[in-house]
């Protein structure tokens, strides 16, 4: 790697002749570790040019240099730092300081704290990763994506990939979106309908701050996705959670005075039950009678592979008050970190607007890639590919559930990738995770999915999308070893 000429320059402080301030400026480089072994210095005619000294100078700097073992020279190839260069010294760490700022005051609002787990960054070296979300490298078209962002970073999609959209989207994106996604959930809408995300839990962040105050009230579903119920609690609104029942969420338990209901109709999470269709028309009936808006994160729909998906709610609703979240991040990556807001142009707008303010857009080149990805037909034969992998590691997994004796609490009865378990009372599900994890298996605890200050503690989640189909019954009788170890108290 070449170390750029416009990182030299002369100190105007330094003293000696200019061949020795040449010297010191390329050993001081060195010494301090940002010119590195194996780099190639500028010519001593370029660098000479950009210093505005005579050629001769440099090369006598250079020559010094080399005699001292800070540079090697390879022929006519030029000048690089030795590989016998001296190391860079080490430094102790600094001692710790002290702020003089009163960090408990200064702060206006504070953010840490809530349910949301944190899963290990490592969760692939895992032996039994019975974690939810994930992405299986054997299941995913590494070979198509990698072609679709060759594609996208082209000359024919320079303008794509490079302008600033400010509050507007790739419309490749959204053309698909609007043509072969959504109608797909039964949902019509136009370009000023939609609005592309940095995923759903950005949707959902926005869509908290666009239509909640602290004087208004929103309704959760429990037990719910507890990364919104941190996005609620931050925005200080009035926070309801209702039970849900194997139905999902019981319209006649909404409180009068509810101004947004947030719900998942097709997979509650995390219990995967889907919302019948005479629920859901009594959830639009009951948010008419109150005047309340409903937010539908439509999450995992893709995963219907038992029998045709539910229609959405989005579908169903005929005043304009729900706002539909959909994601790719859950059907392609999670690091992919693309989703869309689908609501009445008035709410889009605002959304929009707030986006503008703190992102301006989700990044061209990622919109444009999934837009091809998308339009070229690769995603529905992942899908389909995927949809076939779960069905077979689901039906491995209830038979391994059951041969364990180990007790579903809650199953998606269209698909999904993932149990809700129930163990014995007795049973602390993150005592069980901490335990499990030593054995080199990985499950969610339920607890945080709870809104209650004493939740139960005995539920916890068992996802089957990214390990193997030989792991899953050595690895649920791993989960059944020590639920059958936990003392009763």
């Amino acid at each position: 790697m070449a170390i750029p000429v416009e990182t030299f320059f002369l100190k105007p402080d330094t003293k000696g002749t200019l061949q020795s301030r040449i010297q010191q400026m390329v050993a001081e480089g060195i010494l301090s570790g940002r010119f590195r072994r194996g780099e190639k210095l500028p010519s001593s005619r370029k660098l000479a040019q950009h210093l505005g000294v005579s050629r001769i100078t440099v090369t006598l700097a250079y020559t010094e240099l080399l005699a001292n073992d800070y540079l090697s020279s390879r022929g006519r190839s030029g000048y690089y730092v030795s590989d016998d260069a001296p190391e860079p010294p080490r430094f102790d760490a600094p001692p710790a300081r002290e702020d003089a700022v009163d960090w408990s005051r200064a702060l206006g609002q504070k953010f840490t704290g809530g349910a949301t787990p944190v899963k290990p960054q490592d969760w692939a070296q895992y032996r039994y990763p019975f974690l939810y979300g994930q992405t299986d490298p054997q299941l995913f078209d590494h070979a198509n994506w990698r072609l679709c962002a060759v594609q996208a970073l082209g000359a024919r999609d320079f303008a794509a990939l490079t302008r600033d959209y400010y509050d507007q989207d790739d419309p490749q994106l959204v053309e698909f979106i609007l043509r072969h996604t959504l109608p797909r959930r039964g949902i019509t809408a136009t370009p000023d309908e939609v609005l592309i995300t940095m995923g759903a839990q950005n949707a959902l962040w926005m869509t908290t701050q666009v239509l909640l105050t602290q004087r208004r009230r929103a309704v959760i579903e429990n037990p719910c996705y507890p990364a919104l119920r941190d996005i609620l609690t931050h925005s200080r609104c009035h926070l309801n959670a209702v039970d849900v029942d194997e139905d999902g969420l019981p319209p006649e338990d909404i409180p009068e005075n509810s101004d947004v209901i947030f719900t998942t109709p097709s997979h509650q999470c995390p219990t995967s039950y889907t919302m019948p269709l005479a629920r859901r028309q009594s959830l639009l009936a009951r948010a008419r009678a109150l005047d309340a808006l409903i937010v539908e994160d439509d999450y995992e729909f893709e995963m219907a592979y038992l029998k045709p998906p539910m229609p959405a709610l989005k579908s169903l609703d005929r005043d304009g008050r729900v706002i539909y979240v959909g994601s790719f991040s859950k059907s392609l990556f999670p690091g992919l970190r693309l989703g869309y807001l689908v609501g009445s142009a008035p709410f889009i707008r605002e959304a929009r607007a707030l986006r503008a303010s703190m992102l301006r857009h989700p990044p061209g080149l990622t919109q444009r890639t999934t837009a091809y990805f998308l339009s070229l037909g690769h995603y529905d034969s992942l899908i389909r590919r995927t949809g076939k992998a779960l069905n077979d590691r689901r039906v491995i997994m209830e038979h391994a559930i059951r041969k364990h004796g180990l007790t579903i609490a809650g199953k998606g009865s269209y698909g999904g990738s993932s149990f809700w378990m129930r163990a014995p009372d007795h049973v602390d599900s993150e005592d069980l995770a901490r335990r499990l994890r030593a054995s080199g298996v990985l499950i969610e605890p339920g607890t945080a999915f709870f809104a209650e200050n004493d939740p139960p503690r005995n539920y916890y989640r068992l996802a089957y999308s990214s390990i193997a189909q030989a792991r899953i019954d050595p690895g649920v009788a791993e989960i059944a070893k020590a639920i059958d170890a936990t003392p009763v108290t």
